[in-house]
């Protein structure tokens, strides 16, 4: 699998592409090829999920129609640009969706408590039996996550005893327990600190440790790295590879960065304009992208493991979502565009075991995308 950085990564970087985070991809990646898939069932099932937002300007239509299943024990990296619908899936998944936005479409089974629910239709008593406890959620910033008035201790106990029969005691010691997990130097003593007195990636794993606290069956991670510096970004991906391999729990990996989809998750769903454009297994959509926007994608991004003359852009812009018609959103920009991607909605369609393409003239392995 070719390994990548973004390049707000190489950005930040001055150019050059952290040693550190390279190599922390590379052995990932060969971890994930040497132990394959895991596939031990379907624990969440996303049907035909449409979440849009009524402006005055008009219906924003910020997901339509996406479908897929998340197996126990897997990571499904979701990616693509800013606005592409992939923290508003995310989110209508934990219905943390609100006004002017609504659900006008779909379902999300919940299958971890040994039946089928519809979280969509879910009071907010069931709501709150399931968040945190049965689906947990990591979000990009740690302190729109932390009290800055509360210990640590206080943060981690709270969410401990609201989810589990314990006494106070009981959360205390579960809390240090978790603070250990996720590498909190003196767990016991920093126990009593404020979020202010940790480092970013320290309350990244804080936040992370208070999202684990009651083991959650689904693991939500939107942007989880976003605000860390490179070296501690790799510490963090670490981590929680680690975490989520010892707890096997399901996870969706939100993020618009490449590099860290390849290392973390074993399949990976690409969104653009609200749509899924192409769902694969990591190896092959990074070995045998389809749809030309993934194609073009990948090639946007800076390699380590060969040498590139120049990065090539995508031209033009996202889509502006504003009561869009029912046609392939990337048809303005797209280089293989036929005459009726302009007029017609092309389907879903699974072009390869495993492999799910929306478009009408899919790239074809080691074709040029440019070639109609």
């Amino acid at each position: 699998m070719p390994h990548f950085l973004s390049k707000s990564t190489a950005f930040r970087q001055g150019g050059n592409i952290s040693h550190s985070c390279c190599n922390y991809i590379n052995n990932s990646l060969n971890v994930k090829l040497e132990g394959g898939l895991v596939d031990l069932g379907s624990i969440l099932s996303v049907k035909n999920l449409s979440t849009w937002f009524y402006l005055e300007e008009g219906v924003l239509k910020a997901v339509n129609d996406v479908s897929f299943e998340l197996s126990e024990n897997e990571v499904l990296g979701i990616v693509g640009e800013t606005g592409s619908g992939k923290s508003i899936t995310v989110r209508s998944i934990m219905r943390l969706i609100h006004h002017p936005g609504k659900i006008v479409n779909g379902q999300v089974i919940y299958r971890g408590r040994g039946k089928e629910e519809d979280i969509v239709k879910m009071d907010e008593d069931e709501l709150t039996k399931i968040r945190g406890k049965e689906i947990s959620m990591i979000f990009q910033d740690p302190l729109t996550s932390l009290n800055p008035l509360y210990t640590i201790g206080d943060q981690l106990i709270e969410t401990i005893m609201q989810h589990q029969d314990v006494d106070r005691a009981t959360a205390w010691k579960l809390a240090v327990e978790m603070l250990d997990k996720v590498q909190i130097p003196e767990p016991e003593k920093r126990m009593n600190s404020y979020p202010f007195e940790f480092s970013g990636g320290m309350k990244q794993r804080v936040v992370i440790a208070i999202a684990l606290s009651c083991n959650p069956k689904i693991l939500i991670a939107d942007e989880p790295t976003t605000a860390l510096d490179v070296t501690i970004q790799a510490q963090v991906l670490e981590l929680m590879k680690d975490l989520q391999k010892e707890l096997k729990t399901g996870t969706l990996f939100i993020t618009h960065d490449l590099g860290v989809i390849s290392a973390m998750a074993d399949r990976v769903m690409v969104m653009y304009g609200g749509r899924q454009m192409e769902l694969a297994p990591a190896e092959e959509l990074f070995h045998k992208p389809m749809h030309p926007y993934t194609n073009m994608l990948l090639k946007s991004i800076p390699r380590v493991d060969i040498k590139q003359e120049k990065l090539e852009s995508i031209p033009g812009q996202p889509p502006r979502m504003i009561d869009v018609p029912d046609v392939c959103p990337f048809a303005p920009r797209c280089p293989r565009r036929l005459d009726k991607c302009a007029k017609e909605l092309p389907e879903f369609k699974e072009l390869e075991p495993g492999h799910y393409v929306r478009c009408f003239n899919p790239v074809e392995f080691g074709g040029d995308v440019n070639a109609k």
